[in-house]
């Protein structure tokens, strides 16, 4: 009977060095492991020589090393060196070097994602990058509105003051023959507007993200539409008619999403054989491989399939709304706030937001494509919608009193009348499906 549960004990003892944490670890040759997982590739290859150094598990290592560098910022072995700070001074100080140690945490064991380039620790720093911007803006949450912007001068030394109104709206005239510059002012001073490129470049990610032509329309109009509704809100939002419908709609959204289906196309055609850095025959070969590195290691096909049945069309409908909420929480928030578009602020959100939307997007789509094995939504979509719905509540509790003006009648009309549409179609699209399905049972 000892003999039995000596053996029982170490079969058990086998299946827990075989399986960590939900995660099966697989033996190398060499029996180097990392978190569970040997120094091999997702497709089953091992690392090539000169880049196997880094994915063995240094994290001793590297603690000691941070342990070193607080030591020494901090001032913890001569504490009379750092009295000469200011409160202000060490508070900054202090914070930031929390962010850092955090985001160190999240570099080195933080889960890893369904993406792997560069390398996987990126985008472990994206997801700890992730949590400290939702932590932050919960803090921000629970502050007055005027505590906020001034808050903002901790961020930025420019900001915490009131920005004047900005319409593109004023004068819609495409030829102004009395302004002794030029007759097409209105027209070229919103061609070098900032957001030419940011619209140009912003739909060209979007199409690299989703892949789907007739959904990246959806949104193109669809933003412009909101433009629309909340244009007696926002004076960013006040655009002639060619501003909005050609210059926006017809000319930077359609370059950026063409540029994005093109680059789309071309991935998509690659043949995805990789070979390693020490293989490569030249140095010109090398190069190439390494600034491969930075591109995608597989390129997998988005099926959104919208019209595949009523909870399919809500589940994209809710990619949609979420897409559109974040892009107008840009708007809000910088008027709130008082951050003017230029700001670098606003570049460093929007560089955040892309990168959260590139594993957001892939862990959406996994989710919608495969339900038997993936049985609930990825970390970075969960921060996604957590992200957007603090910033939206940060944009209502702010925008308290800021908008005087109520919503014309006509848009409660137009979108009470959508909406309604829109609960009928899905009614009838949901009855018609019961009504099919019982007569193949019968």
């Amino acid at each position: 009977m000892l003999y039995g549960v000596a053996v029982c004990f170490s079969h058990l003892v086998n299946s827990m060095t075989v399986e960590t944490n939900g995660q099966r670890r697989s033996k190398r040759k060499d029996g180097v492991f990392q978190n569970g997982d040997s120094i091999r590739s997702n497709f089953g290859e091992e690392h090539d020589p000169w880049t196997a150094w880094a994915y063995k598990p240094r994290t001793i290592t590297l603690l000691f090393i941070g342990a070193c560098f607080l030591i020494w910022a901090s001032g913890a072995l001569n504490p009379e060196s750092s009295l000469s700070s200011d409160f202000v001074t060490s508070v900054k100080r202090g914070v930031w070097a929390m962010i850092a140690v955090f985001l160190t945490y999240c570099l080195l064991q933080a889960p890893s994602t369904v993406l792997i380039r560069p390398h996987p620790a990126i985008w472990r720093l994206v997801h700890g990058m992730a949590v400290v911007y939702l932590v932050a803006l919960t803090f921000l949450l629970f502050q007055k509105r005027d505590d906020a912007q001034q808050f903002m001068k901790f961020l930025h030394p420019d900001l915490g003051v009131e920005l004047p109104e900005r319409s593109y709206g004023a004068d819609c005239r495409i030829y102004v023959p009395e302004n002794p510059t030029s007759r097409f002012k209105n027209v070229k001073d919103t061609l070098f507007d900032e957001f030419v490129l940011a619209h140009i470049f912003g739909w060209w990610g979007k199409a690299i993200m989703i892949r789907n032509q007739p959904l990246l329309w959806v949104l193109s109009i669809g933003f412009e539409l909101m433009e629309l509704t909340f244009r007696h809100m926002l004076p960013n939002f006040n655009e002639c008619w060619w501003d909005s419908i050609i210059l926006d709609i017809l000319i930077c959204n359609w370059f950026g999403i063409w540029a994005g289906m093109h680059s789309v196309r071309y991935f998509d055609g690659k043949t995805y054989e990789w070979v390693g850095i020490s293989r490569q025959p030249n140095i010109l070969g090398k190069v190439k491989r390494t600034l491969g590195q930075f591109t995608p290691a597989q390129w997998d096909k988005d099926e959104w399939h919208p019209l595949l049945g009523p909870w399919r069309f809500l589940q994209i409908l809710f990619l949609c709304v979420v897409s559109l909420t974040v892009e107008l929480n840009t708007f809000f928030l910088k008027f709130c706030l008082w951050i003017p578009p230029r700001n670098p602020l606003v570049v460093y959100r929007l560089v955040l937001w892309w990168l959260i939307a590139i594993p957001t997007t892939r862990e959406y789509n996994s989710y919608l494509q495969d339900r038997n094995s993936v049985k609930k939504i990825g970390p970075f979509c969960w921060l996604s919608i957590a992200i957007c719905i603090v910033e939206l509540l940060i944009c209502i509790k702010f925008g308290h009193g800021l908008f005087p003006n109520p919503m014309p009648l006509w848009l409660v009309i137009f979108w009470t009348s959508a909406g309604v549409a829109l609960v009928l179609f899905l009614v009838g699209w949901s009855s018609k499906l019961h009504q099919a399905m019982g007569k193949k049972r019968r």
